[in-house]
């Protein structure tokens, strides 16, 4: 042991540049092998010689050793050497971190693991009170006796004196053990690792060297008891607070959602998931405080229906062959409950849905879902605004300007080609149909004659993009091919401010018509214009992608605006291209506009009394006046091709509850998830949710959804089939 002391301080002054390694292990050894009555002690010095013995039977002089040496210092692993980015020679990981002790539980220790928590774990399981919370502590409290638990954050032993960080959800406050502590808290401090559960008894001073960096940092606690409540078996897949500014960002989402009850105490998912609570607060509080709603719970087991996206289908085992649904929304409940005279309803509705998923979707998801009797459509809008208001005020601490800007669905789409145009800059969409009808520019002039449309973007300051970036392979053009266009056309203005520059075609058959194009784009000298021509709806996808994508990499987008809108006046249908039939663009139960419909309109060419809410590009709610007389709701169904039979089938018992005196009601839904999601400034859902699925629709933590045995597949009624090409269930 002595002889593996000796080597294992020689790797470590060579490999670290630690002259004093040597003399640190040595005394470490002696000290741990000096006569003490304490039990930790005793099992220090074993722990120590069993590493040193571990050293000695290393196959590998260098690198097992060097492994050994990060072992006697408790780290958790020795990294591989990677080249130095400013020198390109080898060097350990460790000198490019900034090492704490403890930070992660060394995997070296975890062979001792069971010898310590032996000794250190109380016989009994303890359940014990604390009177303060860690983050909490402040310079006022000098001079108190608290009562702190959590878990171990980081600790470093100085020899002599250990200081210990114990974090719990409100932050953390740093343990110290000081003249007075007694022998048996030090020992257990100094045993410490991170994320041990602990629970200390200490009085509150001040720290001679504060640090202003955190809120606790003008104060300590100097331990008098310090009980061990749990420890850590095994070593940790990532640092829990401990790592350097970015790691965050670089920790790869799937090992997070694995070891989610870790992830969960991060001091980021902390604060994500609080300010989700504080969010749902104030939005329960406008509306029972202020507006007197009533929270009525509808059923999660539901039967399926048309439209939407598909459903999860639940086998019913008292029903032979027959499926329950989980409900996609509470429509068609809470339209109920306003013809049962509820008149004010909301929940907080878990919805689900199977569909292909992405960053901001869930197959479960939360929403806000309201519902109103006799009101109209500007009622439930100043409703939306009240909660929007206090949902940014108590989650972001923004308020936001009120009345909130209205657009009609028409004019989105003619300046942004979206629905959920983010209006924080410009670069609208300019209509150049009529400009360019007729001219020599064939690519254009038979896009209009063909029945599509030609729109243009003016860049300012045009240089700022090159050609290369506009053609084939550069990244301007791959978001319009991304946004299904054929390719990307553009031209520059000249510093005359009237002509065109560019490709030969375009300029030459464009030029008697420049002037009036560019005044049409509100461009001038220097700008760019991009072009879009084909189908309407090609063509809105394309550059409403063209327009989001300049717009960031020109760091056109102002940092700590607030762009709130509503668009209103949607079409009650759109045209389903694979089904060959109309289909509602929101939902069938949405009212049409009654002028569109007077004196025998089509209601298929009607627009909706519908309305989405949209914040910085991102639908976060939306909503409409709903149909409430069977007769319409008839004429509906006929629309979207949903017959007499299959519609009594499907929504039968709203139909009947039409007949006994329906109210004029309406409402909306805000998506809850992802409401948060942007409060919280998060780039997915996953990180606002407590337990998410993956792009898959599966659970890491809980390996959901798994197999079920025969006999429980037997009692649903339910045979597995096999699949065709290699005869397995």
């Amino acid at each position: 042991a002595p002889e593996s002391m000796r080597l294992a301080a020689t790797n470590l002054s060579s490999i670290f540049g630690l002259s004093s390694t040597r003399t640190a292990l040595a005394r470490s050894l002696a000290a741990a092998r000096a006569p003490r009555s304490s039990p930790l002690s005793r099992v220090r010095e074993s722990a120590l010689e069993n590493r040193a013995r571990n050293v000695a039977h290393a196959s590998s002089p260098i690198m097992t050793s060097a492994a050994a040496s990060a072992s006697l210092l408790g780290l958790a692993r020795f990294p591989a050497p990677r080249p130095s980015a400013r020198s390109g020679v080898a060097v350990p990981a460790v000198h490019r971190r900034r090492f704490t002790a403890a930070v992660v539980p060394p995997r070296a220790v975890a062979a001792d693991a069971d010898i310590e928590t032996a000794n250190l774990l109380p016989d009994a399981l303890q359940w014990p009170a604390r009177d303060q919370t860690c983050g909490t502590l402040r310079e006022q409290d000098e001079g108190r006796i608290v009562t702190l638990c959590g878990w171990v954050d980081k600790q470093r032993d100085m020899g002599g004196i250990v200081f210990a960080d114990v974090r719990d959800h409100t932050g953390f406050v740093q343990v110290v053990s000081d003249a007075d502590t007694p022998k048996e808290a030090t020992d257990a401090l100094a045993a410490m690792r991170a994320e041990w559960v602990v629970c200390v008894t200490g009085r509150v001073k001040k720290r001679t060297a504060p640090n202003d960096k955190v809120p606790t940092g003008a104060v300590e606690v100097a331990a008098d008891k310090v009980t061990v409540l749990n420890t850590v078996a095994k070593s940790l897949p990532f640092s829990i607070s401990g790592a350097p500014e970015g790691d965050d960002d670089e920790l790869r989402e799937e090992v997070r959602l694995k070891n989610r009850v870790l992830d969960l105490r991060r001091p980021q998912m902390v604060r994500n998931l609080r300010l989700r609570a504080k969010t749902v607060r104030a939005l329960r509080k406008v509306l029972e405080d202020t507006h007197d709603f009533l929270e009525v719970e509808t059923p999660i087991l539901t039967r399926s229906t048309p439209e939407g996206a598909r459903d999860y289908l639940v086998p019913s085992r008292l029903q032979p062959g027959a499926c329950f649904a989980l409900p996609q929304s509470p429509q068609l409940f809470k339209q109920m409950l306003m013809v049962a005279g509820a008149d004010r309803y909301y929940q907080v509705a878990r919805c689900f849905r199977d569909e292909d998923l992405r960053a901001d979707r869930q197959p479960e998801f939360t929403q806000l879902d309201i519902e109103m009797s006799f009101t109209d459509m500007d009622g439930i809008l100043n409703l939306g605004e009240d909660l929007m208001c206090a949902a940014f005020k108590e989650g972001a601490d923004v308020d936001l300007p009120r009345p909130f800007r209205r657009m009609t669905y028409a004019e989105a789409m003619s300046k942004y080609g979206s629905d959920k145009p983010d209006v924080r800059y410009g670069l609208e969409m300019a209509e150049l149909a009529d400009v360019v009808a007729g001219t020599e520019f064939k690519l254009f002039a038979g896009a209009v004659e063909a029945g599509g449309v030609v729109k243009a973007i003016a860049v300012p300051q045009g240089s700022r993009i090159s050609n290369s970036r506009l053609k084939p392979k550069g990244d301007v053009f791959n978001e319009a091919i991304a946004g299904g266009a054929g390719g990307l056309a553009f031209a520059r203005v000249g510093e005359d401010g009237v002509t065109l520059e560019g490709g030969k075609a375009l300029c030459e058959g464009l030029q008697p018509v420049a002037e009036k194009l560019i005044a049409r784009c509100g461009a001038g000298a220097g700008d760019l214009l991009l072009f879009g021509a084909g189908d309407e709806g090609t063509v809105n996808k394309a550059l409403d992608r063209v327009r989001q994508f300049v717009a960031k990499t020109l760091d056109m987008v102002p940092e700590g605006q607030h762009a709130v809108l509503w668009i209103t006046d949607f079409p009650m249908f759109e045209w389903n291209e694979d089904e060959n039939r109309l289909e509602a663009l929101h939902h069938p139960f949405t009212a049409p506009n009654q002028e569109d419909v007077a004196d025998g309109g089509d209601i298929k060419q009607a627009r909706a009394i519908a309305y989405d809410l949209v914040y910085n590009g991102v639908e976060v709610g939306g909503g409409s006046l709903r149909i409430y007389r069977r007769d319409v709701q008839e004429k509906v169904f006929d629309a979207i091709g949903l017959g007499k039979e299959e519609a009594e089938e499907k929504f039968g018992y709203l139909m009947e509850a039409f007949q006994f005196g329906a109210p004029p009601h309406g409402g909306m839904a805000f998506g809850l998830d992802r409401l948060v999601m942007m409060l919280a400034g998060a780039k997915s859902i996953r990180d606002v949710i407590a337990f998410p699925k993956t792009a898959t629709a599966q659970c890491l933590l809980t390996a959901a959804p798994g197999d079920v045995s025969d006999s429980q597949m037997a009692e649903l009624h339910i045979a597995k089939a096999k699949r065709e090409s290699d005869g397995e269930q």
